[in-house]
């Protein structure tokens, strides 16, 4: 740059200005960095190319196998035509259907050769559920808990389920109730023997349950509405509690049910499943006592409380017998004598009289309701739903 300096070392040089020395600087380092970069760059490139062929040939290989099996082809969710999908999927459908009674014809076979030579079938496959695999509970109701039963002795609802007490219910509604809460409460009376509707009015509800003990009610019933719907049911045992609040959803009224049956004034048969804890056996305990304990069978109604999964659902049931022909199989030669007599064959079938709705209990308070001094057993909080597998009742 400077070529003065061979011919004479001691020249004086001019000065140059600290601007262009500062530009000159960085516009040179910029450059060399840029040219040490992409240098870098393809010697990197160039000593990774075969590593990036030798990972990218299973790829290759896998790809070009499933589609000479059609694998990709045959998924529904690749194809954009909403007609084209369809189909896949149902043809998808279908082979499932078709390789699973294959298994299930397997299995059976497998059985019966078991059982013809005399050895022990192969063990059934239990599927794996949610309720079946949910997490372990102390408060699990065993068949040999002494406690237990001596607590059902001295509890509220004994004197009702040894039948020292007829169940007698009074049902009433919210302050600002609709016309559906009603039609709801005409249903609920059909289910329930000896149950009475009385109008709220403006009356409080700690008036109602002092009503209700001097006119030797065993229960009271709120039937809660909002935006005109019910939404919540809250059950207070007398003449000392306890009191449960539930969730009332996926509501059906017995006009709405399809082919829904007239139930008749005989006394229900009760059927109580799943409350398997110490919580789930006082819910079920309370429920048990708005129903007398001598149902009458001939009238062939079932009432259902099934809890899973923490949800209570309710179901109003009449059974049926009919008398049907049996059907015969026929023969190519001479008519057989029993065919002008065919043999007949009894069969059962259920029909639903409704109403139809799910419970979901919120908190179960001591005595009667009290929302200001009242002492709780159990009360639902979010923090408690911590596992899909955690269950209560």
């Amino acid at each position: 740059f400077f070529p003065c300096l061979k011919e004479n070392k001691s020249a004086v040089l001019p000065t140059p200005k600290p601007s262009s020395l500062l530009l000159f600087s960085i516009s040179s380092a910029a450059e060399i960095l840029c040219i040490t970069l992409s240098m870098g760059r393809k010697r990197n490139l160039s000593e990774d190319g075969g590593r990036e062929d030798e990972e990218e040939k299973p790829m290759k290989e896998r790809r070009v196998k499933e589609k000479q099996e059609g694998r990709e082809s045959m998924r529904p969710s690749m194809i954009k035509n909403k007609e084209k999908r369809a189909a896949v999927h149902a043809k998808l459908k279908q082979q499932k259907k078709v390789e699973k009674r294959k298994k299930v014809k397997a299995r059976e076979a497998a059985e019966k050769k078991a059982l013809e030579l005399g050895e022990e079938p192969p063990p059934k496959m239990v599927p794996r559920t949610i309720e079946n695999t949910r997490e372990s509970d102390e408060t699990v109701c065993l068949p040999d808990d002494e406690e237990l039963f001596a607590g059902n002795d001295v509890d509220e609802f004994s004197a009702v389920l040894k039948n020292e007490r007829s169940p007698k219910i009074l049902i009433t509604t919210s302050r600002y109730n609709s016309t559906r809460g009603p039609a709801f409460i005409s249903d609920l009376i059909s289910v329930i023997p000896n149950a009475h509707y009385y109008k709220r009015g403006t009356y409080d509800l700690k008036k109602i349950v002092q009503y209700a003990n001097e006119k030797e009610f065993t229960s009271v019933i709120v039937v809660h509405t909002n935006r005109r719907e019910p939404d919540a049911l809250l059950v207070i045992g007398l003449p000392d509690g306890p009191t449960a609040h539930f969730k009332l959803s996926k509501l059906m009224l017995r006009k709405d049910i399809k082919n829904h049956g007239k139930p008749t004034s005989h006394k229900p048969e009760l059927v109580l499943t799943n409350f398997t804890t110490r919580l789930g056996h006082r819910v079920g305990r309370m429920i048990q006592s708005l129903f007398p304990q001598d149902p009458e069978f001939r009238g062939r109604r079932v009432v259902t409380f099934h809890n899973q999964r923490d949800f209570i659902f309710f179901r109003h049931h009449r059974y049926i017998f009919e008398t049907k022909e049996s059907k015969q199989k026929e023969s190519k030669g001479k008519k057989s004598k029993d065919e002008k007599n065919p043999p007949e064959r009894t069969i059962a079938r259920l029909q639903e009289c409704g109403p139809r709705f799910t419970l979901k209990l919120i908190s179960l308070q001591h005595g009667t309701f009290d929302t200001k001094g009242g002492e709780y057993e159990w009360v639902h909080k979010p923090e408690m739903d911590t596992s899909r597998r955690r269950f209560f009742l």
